[in-house]
């Protein structure tokens, strides 16, 4: 590495942490974090238990995020006190390491301060459905439910299959997963829209390419205590029985439960419980969710986006492409962000993607 480009990567990072310091607001989160601490130390603190789990966990939020950023301040302060001491002896080795440890370090950061809205730190509720090419598109939405599997598990997130439905030849008709975890949806909506595949169908017996479609639909599960009424009357509840390859996915029962919210057209299935109750509860909560989204939305494109009523599962609206054949490349026509791995996105390497997303969002390099 050249004198030139360890000058331009710790002057990179001094502009980086400074637009931290001022979108974090520094002072004012070392005073909230005193105030905090000092309601700790209050001999009635635990009196109300659950106002004191709040505030500890506020505490212990905006503590991790002031002392990341000293830590980063404390390690940009020491690579240029390296980079003077390497005039006279060689520390080329060393201001290396320290330059890969902040870059990786300050990316997280950045990333981890622009999931602040308001529901990014909830629980992410998927729902995949192909597109138009029966069997073709059925087998690419099977690819992709375990594409976020491998994610999910790369990233120590609990998976459970709500919904699952078997397609006619290969691959499935729709499913439903919840994905748990910190900040699980903040990472996830960038998945919400339309996935283009590009390969050599595995079913054409000719080897001829193939383009397929699958839309992604992703919802915060928000608190079950939320203020959204659902009455009897606008709601239509069938029961069934989960059949075929799917029973391996989720329980083989009478008790599979589909709710139809009359109103906006939203259809939520529960198959992954024993018990008829447990699938309507559950149900029931990822509906909720999904009203007190579109209740939130600010107009009528919002809500139809949401919903994927105002999205045709098609060419010309995908938000990524994955190139199986001429060549190997996964390329997000939002953020021009690609990866020329097709093989390791497929096995949950996503993170790059939810990143330039994240980034893209804020203005953030």
């Amino acid at each position: 590495m050249e004198n030139y480009e360890m000058i331009r990567s710790i002057e990179d990072f001094k502009t980086r942490i400074d637009e931290l310091k001022m979108v974090v607001k520094a002072e004012v989160l070392k005073t909230e974090v005193d105030d905090l601490e000092k309601l700790t130390f209050s001999p009635n603190f635990y009196n109300d238990p659950s106002t004191a789990a709040k505030i500890i966990k506020e505490l212990k939020y905006k503590k991790n995020k002031y002392n990341s950023l000293n830590d980063l301040i404390k390690e940009l302060e020491e690579l240029e006190l390296y980079f003077e001491i390497h005039q006279e002896e060689n520390l080329m080795d060393d201001i290396i390491n320290l330059i890969d440890k902040i870059e990786t370090k300050l990316s997280k950061f950045e990333v981890d301060i622009l999931l602040s809205k308001e529901y990014d730190d909830d629980d992410a509720i998927i729902d995949i459905h192909p597109g138009a090419g029966g069997t073709e598109s059925q087998d690419w939405a099977q690819m992709l439910l375990r594409m976020y599997r491998r994610y999910a598990e790369r990233f120590n997130f609990e998976l459970e299959v709500i919904d699952y439905q078997d397609g006619d030849e290969a691959g499935i008709k729709s499913a439903t997963i919840l994905v748990k975890g910190h900040k699980a949806y903040g990472y996830l909506k960038s998945e919400h829209g339309v996935h283009r595949l590009i390969r050599i169908s595995p079913f054409d017996s000719n080897s001829r390419r193939h383009t397929s479609f699958a839309s992604i639909t992703v919802t915060p599960q928000v608190d079950a205590n939320i203020n959204i009424e659902i009455k009897q009357d606008d709601i239509r509840i069938d029961t069934f029985r989960a059949s075929g390859a799917g029973g391996q996915h989720v329980n083989k029962t009478d008790s599979a439960v589909r709710i139809t919210h009359l109103k906006t057209g939203i259809v939520v299935t529960c198959q992954n419980e024993r018990s008829q109750m447990q699938n309507k509860e559950q149900a029931l909560a990822i509906l909720k969710s999904k009203l007190y989204q579109l209740q939130e939305q600010e107009n009528e494109s919002k809500l139809k986006s949401l919903t994927d009523g105002g999205k045709l599962i098609s060419f010309g609206s995908q938000i990524r492409t994955y190139t199986f054949h001429p060549y190997s490349l996964v390329k997000d026509s939002r953020t021009n962000y690609e990866v020329g791995n097709v093989n390791a996105v497929m096995d949950g390497d996503i993170d790059g993607f939810i990143n330039a997303y994240l980034k893209s969002e804020f203005n953030v390099r």
